[in-house]
């Protein structure tokens, strides 16, 4: 059955899984790229609202990620998680609100987990190889078409992938802050916070 509300209304809602996020757009004009985890641990679901009610905090979620999305009527969504929970049924009104009060609740949520000596379960970070491909005028710039490397475990996303290139050499920082850089990770468009993993393929284009 559904259920008219009133409030802003998604016109769009895009499950980016590789950076972990739903990024969501309201016709108030307002988008929100809200991570997985944040949706997880804040789920309305019957399930987490009781936890909470017994002071309890949901947490070692940091890897989750969520593996379909389901239409509940014309007014919310019910996200599946790859841990299996899916009782929550998210409302446009909740993810909204979600959004308005992410960074918020966030940083309220971060401090409670210090305080109670609980962990986000951060997952172990080791080297990875990757293969770059460089485009344009990275070929000229700095000598080569695509390389296979290894980077350091501390290389986890596409911002610090692009950093540690940048410090290779004065010639790569210079050719990398030349223009502005569109990222591609297996031939999607990534975003600066998009995750690396082992065996990743990463097309860097300068833009002008």
């Amino acid at each position: 059955m559904s259920q008219a509300q009133a409030g802003p209304v998604p016109v769009d809602i895009k499950l980016r899984q590789k950076a972990r996020l739903l990024e969501i757009s309201f016709d108030d004009g307002e988008t929100y790229k809200l991570p997985c985890e944040y949706l997880r641990v804040f789920s309305p679901s019957a399930e987490v609202k009781a936890a909470v009610e017994r002071g309890e905090l949901v947490h070692g979620k940091s890897g989750i990620n969520i593996s379909s999305i389901q239409p509940v009527g014309n007014y919310a969504v019910q996200l599946v998680f790859d841990d299996g929970h899916d009782t929550g049924v998210y409302s446009w009104k909740t993810l909204h609100e979600l959004g308005e009060k992410h960074e918020v609740q966030w940083a309220d949520y971060l401090e409670q987990l210090k305080s109670a000596g609980l962990s986000r379960g951060e997952m172990k970070l080791v080297p990875r190889k990757l293969t770059l491909l460089y485009f344009v005028s990275l070929p000229v710039a700095v000598g080569k078409e695509q390389e296979q490397l290894e980077v350091p475990a501390s290389v986890a996303t596409v911002e610090e992938l692009i950093a540690w290139l940048k410090k290779r050499s004065d010639t790569w920082e210079q050719a990398l802050d030349r223009y502005e850089l569109t990222i591609t990770v297996n031939k999607q468009f990534a975003e600066w916070d998009t995750p690396l993993e082992e065996g990743d393929e990463v097309a860097i284009v300068p833009q002008g």
